[in-house]
């Protein structure tokens, strides 16, 4: 009897039809959901808005805290991920400020729960939100995946939105590269498999480049403040984009760049101090307060207390 040689088995695309489909399968048994199971808390409310995106009608949940009539801040995060994310900034809202963080559609508690790849959809999402007790448009910061949608709210709503910080933002479409492996994880019945969080995060990356191509054609009416905050070691969303922002966003009020080295590309968990400080320099410049001043903020944030959070009204530093 003739014996397969299994080095020429794998050689074979038929070997690896069957058996790309039977590992994604295995591994969807074992992958997380990628969300958490935070609801609210004491200082932390959550509310629910109805919203229409111009193609549909979402139940867009949200967590919220801090000062209803301060400066509004939104975040905005990745793919996949969920408010709850941001859970560390809402225990620490300053005092003049309210920060609201949003379960993106296809993520968290917002239904129905189906992805939305159109950027300009999710940026549409964000609509009803874009308003501030203190009567100044809202900073939007966006995390990853997160960027390129707070971006398509500046260029599409303009007078809406007060300034925009890039958080390790993807937003050049020529560093977008889509592997083999997620188009089979895209086709039914393996994506039926897969929890919810993740394929709907793989649908979003598949079509990101070509939204990324036609954000590109509006990047230049994005006429607010913005910064960028990248790091060098960013190995998931690389720091050439930092240099295609630079080239694009060429009607900026300013822009500014904040290199971070020694980290990578989760900068909400390993750099809440820069992105806290840099939210503060918006806030003062959007209300007219002396750029260096801080309202009611020490540096009390530690790492033991994150069960229950530091005190209301701190910041994680103080500008330097």
């Amino acid at each position: 009897m003739k014996k397969n040689n299994p080095l020429k088995l794998l050689k074979k695309k038929a070997t690896w039809a069957l058996l790309v489909p039977l590992l994604l399968v295995a591994c969807s048994s074992i992958l997380p959901d990628f969300e958490s199971d935070f609801v609210s808390n004491e200082r932390i409310d959550r509310k629910t808005l109805t919203v229409n995106s111009g193609v549909r009608d979402f139940d867009l949940s949200y967590l919220i805290s801090g000062n209803p009539k301060g400066q509004r801040v939104i975040f905005v995060h990745g793919t996949p991920g969920d408010a709850a994310g941001w859970k560390e900034y809402l225990y620490n809202t300053p005092t003049d400020m309210e920060f609201i963080a949003i379960d993106r559609p296809g993520f968290g508690k917002t239904r129905p729960k189906r992805a939305v790849v159109s950027l300009d959809e999710q940026a549409a999402v964000l609509l009803p939100l874009l308003k501030s007790g203190n009567g100044k448009p809202p900073i939007l910061i966006g995390h990853s995946l997160g960027g390129p949608i707070v971006a398509a709210a500046a260029a599409n709503y303009p007078d809406k939105v007060g300034a925009v910080i890039q958080l390790a933002s993807a937003v050049d479409p020529g560093l977008e590269d889509v592997l083999f492996i997620q188009y089979i994880g895209n086709t039914p019945p393996i994506s039926w498999l897969l929890p919810k969080a993740a394929s709907n995060s793989n649908k979003e990356l598949i079509w990101l480049e070509g939204e990324l191509n036609l954000l590109a054609e509006k990047l230049d009416r994005i006429t607010q403040p913005v910064t960028i905050i990248h790091a060098t070691d960013d190995s998931l969303v690389p720091y050439d984009n930092v240099p295609y922002m630079q080239k694009t966003f060429i009607n900026a009020a300013s822009l500014k760049v904040v290199t971070l080295e020694g980290v990578d590309h989760f900068l909400p968990w390993n750099s809440q101090p820069t992105l806290m400080t840099e939210i503060r320099k918006l806030s003062n410049h959007l209300n007219g307060i002396e750029a260096d001043t801080i309202i009611d903020e020490t540096l009390t944030w530690d790492p033991v207390q994150r069960s229950s959070g530091p005190p209301p009204g701190k910041v994680f530093k103080s500008l330097k």
